[in-house]
């Protein structure tokens, strides 16, 4: 049997080392041209970045119906979309995460950009689990969605909760275990100076990597969500792990765009939370209505409606909230 022929996770190898190629190339050209040096991303330059990640993800649904078919590309349309709005919610913490630390907009990039790094290897090790899981035992497709629907209502009634980072436990343990600076050392994540105490020299982690930290913990997090949800959409590991590195690829950019404007979208973790329930929720119609699966062009058409009212919602109510506050 030809090596590139031979099939893991039930697809061909090739097609895992040319979407596996594309990725290292647009990280690549992402650290080795555009972002060779620190520098303070603006707006107009992360749309730019944001629309190039957001057209390669819609383009390669053109490599998925080309080597699948039709519905296999819907699924993909559909896991991108959902993951895409979900990573929005993770924007709030990163955009928590740097403003806790003081951390400034020229050195943010060079942490997402080794935070996207952890992604694509915690989400592969995820994904390959679950596909495992769910290929021996079907009925946890039921769990997963039992536990969207019941993360989504729990999202309902704690959207206008604030994080506390200094409350982590996660921080608290950091700080023990380690020597921190106060201050940070340009964009180092470990920098050696003196202990005050024995005069030694010794390795200090900086809040930088501190900071990296916790947003791959955050992203880990957030992963116990939507890698389920995406699950519950389809079960093929290719179209769940290419529709989620896709999508996690922009957020970075994404985040420099947004991070400037996220008070309008308050009100959009409401629509991420009824998005949950209704990802979760879809197996069970299924069932109900005596279909295989869900069909994957409702899926897509409603997750579409769903996050057009809460975008529409979001913008009306915080202009408004505005309004009101300025009279």
């Amino acid at each position: 049997m030809d090596l590139l022929t031979y099939l893991f996770l039930d697809k061909p190898l090739w097609m895992w080392l040319l979407f596996m190629s594309l990725v290292v190339a647009l990280l690549v050209f992402d650290l080795g041209v555009l972002n060779k040096k620190d520098h303070e991303i603006g707006v107009a330059e992360s749309l730019r970045l944001s629309a190039m990640y957001i057209a390669l993800g819609l383009s390669f649904s053109g490599f998925i119906w080309y080597t699948m078919d039709g519905t296999a590309t819907a699924q993909y349309l559909t896991a991108f979309v959902v993951e895409k709005t979900l990573a929005l919610d993770n924007i709030f913490v990163i955009a928590l995460i740097f403003g806790f630390f003081a951390i400034p907009r020229q050195y943010q990039h060079r942490v997402l950009f080794w935070g996207i790094l952890g992604v694509i290897v915690l989400r592969g090790i995820m994904i390959g689990l679950g596909a495992t899981i769910v290929e021996q035992y079907g009925w946890v497709l039921y769990v997963f969605a039992g536990f969207l629907i019941f993360t989504g209502i729990k999202m309902l009634f704690a959207a206008d909760k604030d994080h506390k980072i200094e409350e982590n436990g996660l921080m608290r343990f950091l700080k023990k275990r380690l020597n921190v600076t106060d201050d940070l050392h340009g964009h180092d994540f470990f920098v050696r100076k003196p202990d005050p105490a024995t005069g030694r020299v010794v390795r200090y982690a900086t809040p930088l990597f501190l900071a990296l930290v916790m947003i791959e913990i955050a992203d880990l997090v957030f992963a116990v969500d939507s890698v389920p949800a995406v699950f519950t959409i389809t079960t093929d590991p290719y179209i769940v792990y290419t529709s989620n590195i896709f999508a996690i690829l922009g957020l970075r950019a994404l985040y420099f765009a947004l991070s400037a404007i996220l008070h309008r979208f308050a009100y959009l973790k409401y629509a991420l939370s009824v998005l949950l329930v209704f990802i979760g929720s879809k197996i069970f119609i299924a069932d109900l209505m005596g279909w295989a699966k869900f069909p994957p062009e409702w899926s897509l058409g409603i997750t579409f409606a769903i996050l057009g009212a809460g975008i529409v919602f979001s913008l009306w109510k915080t202009a408004s909230d505005k309004t009101a506050t300025q009279s």
